[in-house]
C-alpha cells in the first residue's frame, strides 16, 4: 500500500539480489529492476554501517544524471561484521569456508543499508542485527558450500538457506534485514517521502 503521491513515482531497484526483488515485490509495490555496474570499493578507514552506507550510496550514483523527477531508485549493501572486520561475499571455496568456520560459535553482526534516490534527494538509512551460530563442524560448512554454492552472499551465507536452520540459533532484529532488505524502515522511509 503506496500513498498516492507515492504512487505518481516509478520505483526502481538497482539490484540483481532475487531475495531483494522478491522482499520488495512482497511489500506490493510495482516497481522496475534496472542494473548498471559499480565496483564495490569503499576507504579503508570506513567502520560497520559507515561501509554499508558508503556502498548504498555509491551504487546510486550511475542513476543520478539519468533519472526523471519522477523516478526514484533503491539501492541497498549487505555486509557482515566480526571482530571490527567486514566480510564481503567470498571469491571461492576457500574464502567461504574460512569464513563461515569464524562464525562458527559466535556472535556477528549484519549491517544493511538502503539508499533512496531521486532527482533532487538522497536518503540512507540502515540496520544492525545480531546473529548468534552455533559450533559448525567442518562436514556441515562443506555440505553447506558445496550444496548452496554462497559466492553471491556476505559473510558466504544466506538464513533462509540450511545452514540458516540448522546453525543460528538465535537472532536481535529482523530477520529480512539479515537477508539483505530491511523492509520495515524501507517501508517506512517510502511512506515519509
Amino acid at each position: 500500500m503506496l500513498s498516492s503521491k507515492l504512487k505518481e513515482y516509478t520505483l526502481i531497484l538497482a539490484s540483481g539480489s532475487p531475495r531483494r526483488q522478491e522482499l520488495l515485490k512482497d511489500l506490493d509495490i510495482d516497481f522496475t529492476i534496472q542494473l548498471k555496474e559499480v565496483e564495490e570499493k569503499y576507504p579503508q578507514n570506513l567502520q560497520a554501517q559507515e561501509i554499508t552506507d558508503y556502498l548504498a550510496a555509491l551504487k546510486s550514483e550511475p542513476f543520478k544524471d539519468i533519472i526523471t523527477e519522477k523516478e526514484i531508485v533503491i539501492t541497498s549493501d549487505t555486509i557482515v561484521w566480526l571482530n571490527n572486520t567486514a566480510l564481503g561475499k567470498p571469491k571461492n571455496y576457500e574464502e567461504a569456508f574460512t569464513m563461515l568456520r569464524s562464525l562458527s560459535n559466535t556472535t556477528h553482526e549484519v549491517i544493511t543499508s538502503i539508499c533512496l534516490t531521486g532527482k533532487k534527494f538522497k536518503k540512507i538509512v540502515n540496520d544492525t542485527v545480531k546473529v548468534y551460530f552455533k559450533e559448525l563442524s567442518d562436514e556441515e560448512i562443506d555440505y553447506y558450500i558445496q550444496t548452496y554454492k554462497p559466492y553471491d552472499k556476505a559473510g558466504a551465507y544466506g538464513i533462509q538457506e540450511w545452514i540458516g536452520k540448522i546453525g543460528i540459533t538465535k537472532i536481535e532484529g529482523s530477520y529480512f534485514t539479515v537477508m539483505g532488505f530491511p523492509v520495515h524502515k524501507l517501508y517506512k522511509e517510502l511512506m515519509n517521502l
